[in-house]
């Protein structure tokens, strides 16, 4: 007698989680967010009054809300170069200030000065200075008690705001990108039962046709220990390769994509401010003021090589990022400490957060994001 057939399976559970795993890893496996935050994982009535274990926000003006407003494309703009001008004995910015190195190599910690009281020369100083450095950590700084659109004047010295296509912003003022997670929130046990890490190497937005340069990132409140970001320094992450391998990556350009970025908005039913881009850059940048050759690609926004078959583009892409990603000797963990500002120059640098605080404590910051060249390549030196 013929075996009795199989009745299939009545219970199309596991089948429904296959299918939302499938759906995540197809958004997950180009973007990776570990700080994915929006209107419904923002307690609002927690950050205004508090909760049982933590004070109310710091700074409420600056609670991120997501307007739907839509704005038009970016338009190309001629960049200005402050750094170009600065005095390399940085007179107006360091006279009465103390430097300390993180590295040898990438960051700086600065007290004793304020960079809301710069003069003009001390603007382009600051841009020249941040440009050796990589990153550099300002304490003591009164950033968080100007008003913001003060702050944004200062920011925008060196180039247009950009607005971000997804983040929340402080009402009325959507050129300030906020990063922000609310006191008491648990979103980041969800993140690490699909992950077992949150690092996110990262140029921001480099999939704009001008990204940012000179950068500032400015803390409003945080935990006690944990969420620093990590700085590597791009510049010597090239110089770290071969003449010959350099040589190869000379004249090859990828793309570099933010469709992904506001798939995963929509997809927690957030906003997205203007149509998605994507822009194709060297890998190899120069920077404009110090003439430093620079890698310029990164997993969270790079795509393809041009020009190559993707088992090609993949394969070396990831020896790219695995070479950012393991090379500690050209990295700097940047700790937040109340009053601090962190800039850094995006040319040349790629960062991550980091989320490894387990106490519900609220980490709230703002980041002012000027715009700056077209990023272009020199030709290769030997």
């Amino acid at each position: 007698m013929a075996p009795g057939l199989i009745d299939p399976i009545a219970d199309r559970t596991v089948d429904v989680q296959a299918e939302t795993i499938t759906a995540k890893d197809k958004l997950q496996s180009t973007y990776k967010e570990a700080f994915a935050q929006g209107a419904k994982t923002t307690n609002y009535e927690a950050e205004l009054k508090g909760s049982g274990k933590h004070p109310p926000a710091k700074y409420p003006h600056y609670l991120p809300y997501w307007e739907d407003v839509k704005y038009p494309a970016l338009e190309p703009f001629e960049a200005v170069q402050p750094g170009k001008d600065a005095d390399p004995s940085f007179p107006n910015l360091l006279a009465n200030a103390e430097v300390k190195d993180v590295t040898a190599n990438i960051g700086a910690e600065v007290s004793g000065m304020q960079l809301s009281k710069l003069n003009k020369a001390g603007k382009d100083e600051l841009a020249l200075f941040v440009a050796q450095k990589k990153v550099v950590a300002f304490r003591n700084q009164d950033f968080a008690d100007l008003p913001i659109q003060e702050a944004l004047d200062f920011a925008e010295y060196y180039g247009p705001s950009h607005i971000h296509q997804a983040s929340g912003a402080p009402k009325g003022f959507p050129r300030v990108h906020l990063v922000h997670r609310s006191a008491d929130d648990t979103t980041a046990n969800d993140f690490f039962q699909e992950r077992t890490n949150s690092i996110t190497w990262h140029t921001d937005v480099s999939f704009e046709m001008q990204p940012p340069g000179t950068t500032f990132l400015y803390l409003l409140d945080g935990p006690a220990a944990g969420g620093d970001t990590l700085f590597g320094n791009m510049a010597v992450a090239y110089q770290r390769l071969s003449p010959a391998f350099q040589q190869r990556l000379h004249g090859l350009k990828a793309v570099h994509s933010g469709h992904e970025q506001a798939a995963s908005a929509l997809a927690r039913k957030s906003i997205v401010r203007r149509e998605p881009v994507s822009n194709v850059h060297p890998i190899v940048r120069t920077h404009p003021v110090t003439g430093e050759k620079a890698l310029y690609v990164n997993p969270q926004f790079t795509r393809r090589i041009v020009g190559f078959k993707k088992e090609e583009s993949d394969m070396l892409l990831q020896f790219l990022y695995n070479h950012i990603a393991l090379c500690a000797d050209l990295q700097a963990r940047m700790k937040w400490e109340a009053k601090t500002v962190i800039v850094w120059d995006n040319r040349v640098t790629a960062h991550t957060a980091i989320l490894d605080w387990q106490d519900g404590s609220r980490r709230h910051l703002a980041r002012l994001t000027p715009q700056a060249e077209r990023p272009y390549e020199t030709p290769f030196e030997g």
